[in-house]
């Protein structure tokens, strides 16, 4: 635990300073998010926060590489985090030219397949889903890949969709990188396998990255991600998951930490992508459906996405990405608590976190009404 405590500092302080680079590099190239309509930050802020944020994952991986637990650990640890990484510069680099040329749609989802592909290529793919007597149901190659590419651009486009606020996605996905670090140790912990595994490196690295980024990006945003940023962490958060196949078996893989076994819930090591960002693609899925219907293409931009509704409901953007930040953390949290752990307690936690954040999210507004919508109020009155 304490290296992989050392890796999340590591990436953390990286990417805090080399933020500052990436700024400067910003502003020298032109890669600045003019005002827009749809926007809501009024002056016009720096991109490519995405490559301090490849720098922080880059500087994690080759200090890991030197600590004693980790680099003992069976190489194919870092050759599938490498692959990960080589992976998520490619994407970064896509990400930082449409940053500075604004390329169309077609072409950046070319790289996303592209840099899916890449993972699939060096074997970093789904292998398997684990049954709930034991056995698991093989995946053959063109399988693995088809459903490996598709979850990957899926989280990738999903982390996207979501970064419209100062400090959101960051937040987000470093909250599930958490969540999923916790998944990856407690399931070797439990089940009495090494505790060197990809997941658990690659998660604890990108939870640093986006840490170290976050005291740039929260409101008022210093810098953005841009697509460099937001494209790298979907495709890392979910390749991480992605390595749970390839380096645990199936048939030995029990449920919590009773040893008790159920097929549904063993799926969650291949679905957990999806579970960490179920809000950012509960968000993408109503905006495509949103658009579609209106006779717009799924891609055109609008303001209608979630947080955008928070801010009309009467938070502060502030508290928008907060409340933001719950809903991440309730479901990626609470998909792995009820994975790994039973009982009336676990139940009882998760209802209260669920209470919790819906009174934040609903209650709040109504109760901490904005000062000029009362003397409003008072003079209708």
């Amino acid at each position: 635990m304490r290296e992989y405590l050392l890796v999340f500092l590591v990436a953390a302080t990286a990417t805090y300073l080399l933020t500052v680079i990436a700024r400067e590099i910003a502003l020298r190239t032109g890669a600045v998010a003019e005002v827009r309509d749809r926007d809501v930050h009024a002056e016009p802020i720096p991109y490519l926060g995405g490559l301090a944020m490849l720098g922080g994952l880059v500087a994690a991986y080759f200090v890991a590489r030197e600590l004693p637990f980790l680099s003992g650990s069976d190489p194919f640890v870092f050759r599938d985090a490498g692959v990960v990484l080589i992976a998520g510069a490619l994407i970064c680099a896509v990400g930082v030219v449409d940053d500075l040329f604004d390329i169309d749609a077609l072409t950046k989802f070319g790289g996303q397949v592209l840099a899916a592909g890449l993972l699939v290529y060096f074997g970093v793919r789904f292998y398997y889903f684990p049954n709930s007597d034991g056995a698991q149901l093989s995946l053959d190659p063109a399988q693995g890949a088809l459903l490996t590419v598709l979850i990957v651009v899926s989280t990738m486009n999903a982390v996207n969709f979501v970064d419209g606020l100062d400090g959101l996605a960051a937040g987000a996905v470093g909250i599930g990188a958490l969540a999923f670090f916790v998944f990856c140790y407690q399931l070797a912990n439990l089940n009495g396998f090494t505790l060197a595994t990809t997941g658990a490196l690659l998660s604890a690295a990108l939870a640093g990255a986006c840490t170290g980024f976050l005291p740039h990006n929260f409101h008022p945003a210093r810098l953005f991600m841009g697509d460099s940023g937001s494209m790298l962490i979907g495709l890392v958060l979910s390749a991480s998951a992605v390595t749970i196949t390839g380096q645990f078996d199936g048939t030995d893989i029990t449920r919590s930490d009773d040893g008790s076994r159920s097929g549904a819930l063993l799926l969650l090591p291949l679905l957990l992508p999806v579970s960490l960002c179920l809000v950012p693609l509960a968000d993408l899925v109503m905006a495509v459906v949103r658009r579609t219907r209106a006779g717009r293409s799924p891609f055109s931009p609008d303001k209608q996405h979630l947080h955008h509704r928070l801010l009309e409901i009467g938070h502060s953007q502030r508290r928008a990405v907060f409340i933001m930040w719950l809903w991440a953390g309730l479901v990626s949290f609470g998909a792995v608590i009820v994975s790994l752990y039973t009982g009336p307690l676990m139940w009882s936690s998760l209802a209260l976190m669920a209470a919790f954040t819906v009174a934040l999210t609903f209650v709040l507004p109504r109760v901490n009404k904005p000062v000029l919508a009362r003397a409003e109020e008072h003079e209708e009155g």
